[in-house]
């Protein structure tokens, strides 16, 4: 019987299944039809021809957004080994036609933002694999189809090229009598717009085209409906104006992990099984012996081989025709991994899920603010990856001085493609390190911020001055101002200083203020060295820390708690540290500062922790005398002081990450006060104190803790005791012990010279 003679060819798939891609091709070499009809947007009809261009490689995506809306949008992913994109370049290889059949985008995206406001979304939906797997008793849905779809025609016979399209179909044709639509509601009416499409291809190629589409779909495409009872399905559904075109993709993406609802869990293991022609499991794992001798893993021939014949009879041993996924890893875990899953967690992540991010020609439409950014990624030689990758950046060299820009203006506009991270070669502020990783979803972000101009410098200003206007707090604008410089905004600026002046008046909150402030000074520290002026914001930084100098002692003043004196010694170090950068600009300022620090620490209203903090910062300065140190510790600690301001006056003074062990190793003096108070504190308080001494000691480094512990043993300032006989020497002595000393004389000489000494006599 002819192919036209049995109706169309129904072609059910697995989207992204290399098994379901090569028997697509050898049905389409069977049957050789004269159209092809494939599940996807008919939007994208006329961007097809771009998939045969030498430009266009896969895994990429359909894009289809909303005109006036561009975050509303949808994507209809295809790999290499999808059968979609197969059946595509075979009719474009043969110059037949090929067409999306799916319901259209403009009714996708309609629907979609109608839920978003508040209908209702779909009830669970059914998984037909996993049904179809539990019936056939396995346990894992991936390893049952391996072993009907992949691993067919592993034995060499001659398999028919429409079997496995037959029996799936009548797979789904039983579970969608049992299960009715299986939570899949809207397909409904995606299958009433398919069938529509293809009674048009009957009327023009009568029964002889092929239809490439999920195996969920057979029963419905092939079921007897009426054109009436379809476009009554079909009216009245909301629409939208979209825009298409094709974006790349990412085989991390494809992944399940990724979010995508139709993705697969080993992409790259699938893109291996259908590119190797013949002995895949050792194609793949030679590829894994590869990786893991670029980890400097040792790996030979060998451990191929015995993963090899390790994998082969664990599929033996389960009855399955090849090893699959699971038997392969095993294997690899065992022979090449030493059972350790620590270098196998970087085999799945590399080749079984796998970082391969497609290409897309140039003559794909696009909007003109991704145009520019592709010229720019091009000329800084910036190109965009799916592995991450490390970015070490020298401000003072003009190339790596725009990739900064353009990297700080893309995080202005919300595409995240790098991410500032610290570096680890250097900590001068001409250096910079971001983290890149390209996301096929920021592709949408690109299309979002097209609103804001058509080049990203035009796009970033224009947004930036956007959300000055909006901001509604000061410590928004002072962000705002800062990447405005870290991002070379000159003409945004005026806008963000309007701002930042007018909102600066207003606030009255001196926390809000101090918190504000070294934003504004480091953005001061980054125009000096990117060599933008930031003139006008030091006028308004001066500003704000006069305000801050006249408003922080009241706010110290008043009853806190706590927390709120927490908060407040955070933002006296900020400040303090902003007055250390605005200082070379204001020598005043800083004796301003410093008379603010002083009024701190001598106020007795004023929190032990902040008056402890002050007391530190300026002895750090240089601006507090020895004597005067030890006498305000101990007015903090005398015996009229309660025990938890005292506490919190050594936990300002000494705590945190501001050497204040050290400080305590080398005066004996404030450690003495601090050992006095602390033997005296009554056993009820000491509980109550216990916690923030122990946060405060238990911050020091090791050697530290033990050194203060030695001092506190034998007392500052008193003799060392002598060990007892038989323990370890504590490293305190009041003098030096020749005798310990020249034990030591011989290995000193051997290390140095690199042979035995002489004898110890001569040493």
């Amino acid at each position: 019987m002819s192919r036209a003679a049995q109706g169309p060819l129904l072609l059910g798939v697995r989207h992204h299944g290399p098994g379901s891609a090569r028997a697509v091709r050898s049905a389409l070499d069977a049957a050789q039809p004269k159209a092809v009809l494939i599940e996807g947007p008919p939007e994208g009809d006329a961007l097809l021809p771009l998939a045969a261009e030498p430009g266009m490689r896969p895994p990429v995506a359909l894009l289809a957004h909303a005109a006036d809306d561009p975050g509303r949008a949808a994507f209809w992913p295809l790999a290499g080994f999808s059968p979609e994109w197969v059946a595509i370049r075979w009719a474009q290889a043969r110059d037949v036609p090929v067409r999306f059949i799916d319901l259209p985008a403009a009714h996708t995206l309609a629907a979609e933002g109608d839920r978003q406001d508040g209908g209702e979304p779909d009830t669970v939906r059914l998984d037909p694999l996993a049904v179809l797997a539990e019936t056939a008793g396995y346990d894992d849905p991936e390893r049952w189809w391996e072993d009907v779809v992949e691993h067919r025609g592993a034995d060499g016979r001659r398999q028919d090229p429409l079997g496995a399209f037959a029996a799936l179909g009548e797979a789904m044709g039983a579970l969608r009598e049992a299960y009715g639509d299986g939570g899949h509601a809207r397909d409904l009416v995606r299958e009433a717009h398919m069938r529509q499409r293809m009674r048009a291809a009957r009327r023009e190629f009568g029964d002889a085209y092929a239809v490439v589409c999920g195996a969920w779909h057979v029963p419905a495409l092939r079921a007897k409906t009426t054109a009436a009872a379809d476009k009554a399905l079909l009216t009245g559904l909301p629409k939208v104006k979209v825009e298409t075109t094709w974006v790349p993709w990412t085989h991390r993406r494809l992944a399940r992990a990724g979010g995508y609802g139709a993705g697969i869990a080993s992409p790259g293991w699938y893109a291996h099984l259908f590119s190797a022609r013949d002995r895949p499991v050792e194609r793949w794992l030679t590829k894994v012996a590869g990786l893991l001798r670029e980890e400097d893993r040792q790996v030979s021939p060998a451990h191929v081989i015995e993963a090899v014949r390790l994998a082969e009879t664990l599929a033996a041993m389960r009855g399955r025709p090849l090893p699959g996924l699971t038997e392969t890893l095993e294997a690899v875990r065992a022979v090449m991994c030493d059972g350790s899953d620590i270098p196998l967690a970087l085999i799945e992540d590399r080749l079984v899920v796998g970082d391969v991010l497609g290409e897309v020609p140039d003559t794909a439409p696009v909007v003109p603010l991704q145009r520019d950014l592709t010229r720019q990624q091009r000329s800084l030689r910036l190109k965009p990856e799916a592995q991450e990758r490390e970015l070490e950046l020298d401000l003072r060299k003009e190339t790596d001085a725009a990739k900064s820009l353009l990297l700080h203006r893309l995080r202005l506009l919300g595409i995240g493609w790098g991410t500032p991270t610290a570096s680890r070669s250097s900590t001068g502020t001409f250096r910079e390190t971001w983290r890149l990783r390209w996301e096929p979803e920021l592709s949408v972000r690109v299309a979002e911020a097209g609103i804001w101009g058509t080049t990203v410098l035009a796009a970033a200003t224009a947004k930036a001055e956007a959300d000055a206007a909006g901001a509604g707090e000061l410590g928004e604008v002072t962000a705002l101002a800062e990447r405005c410089l870290l991002a070379g905004l000159s003409e945004a600026l005026p806008a963000v200083l309007r701002a930042l002046a007018d909102r600066a008046a207003l606030d009255t909150d001196v926390a809000r203020l101090a918190k504000a402030l070294p934003a504004l000074a480091r953005s001061l520290r980054y125009g000096d060295v990117r060599g933008t002026d930031a003139a006008a914001l030091g006028t308004v930084a001066a500003g704000l820390a006069e305000r801050i100098c006249v408003a922080l002692p009241p706010a110290c003043a008043a009853g806190l708690d706590a927390d709120a004196a927490a908060e407040l010694r955070g933002h006296v170090d900020g400040v303090h540290g902003a007055v250390g950068l605005l200082a070379d600009a204001d020598e005043g300022l800083r004796e301003r500062w410093s008379a603010v620090l002083r009024t701190l620490a001598g106020r007795d209203t004023v929190p032990g922790l902040i008056r402890g903090r002050a007391a530190r910062l300026l002895l750090d300065e240089g601006r507090l005398p020895a004597e005067e140190t030890a006498r305000l510790m101990g007015l903090a600690l005398s015996p009229a002081a309660s025990p938890a301001d005292a506490a919190g006056w050594i936990e300002g003074f000494a705590g945190g990450a501001s050497g204040g062990g050290t400080l305590l190793v080398h005066d004996d003096r404030l450690l003495g006060l601090i050992d006095s108070w602390l033997a005296g504190v009554p056993e009820r308080a000491f509980t109550d104190v216990l916690p923030l001494l122990r946060r405060t000691f238990g911050a020091y480094e090791p050697g530290v803790k033990r050194t203060l512990g030695e001092l506190v043993r034998r007392g500052p300032g008193g003799p060392a005791t002598a060990p007892a006989p038989g323990s370890a020497p504590t490293g305190f002595a009041p003098d030096l012990d020749p005798a310990r000393a020249d034990a030591v004389v011989a290995l000193v000489r051997m290390l140095l010279a690199g042979s035995p000494p002489g004898g110890v006599a001569a040493a």
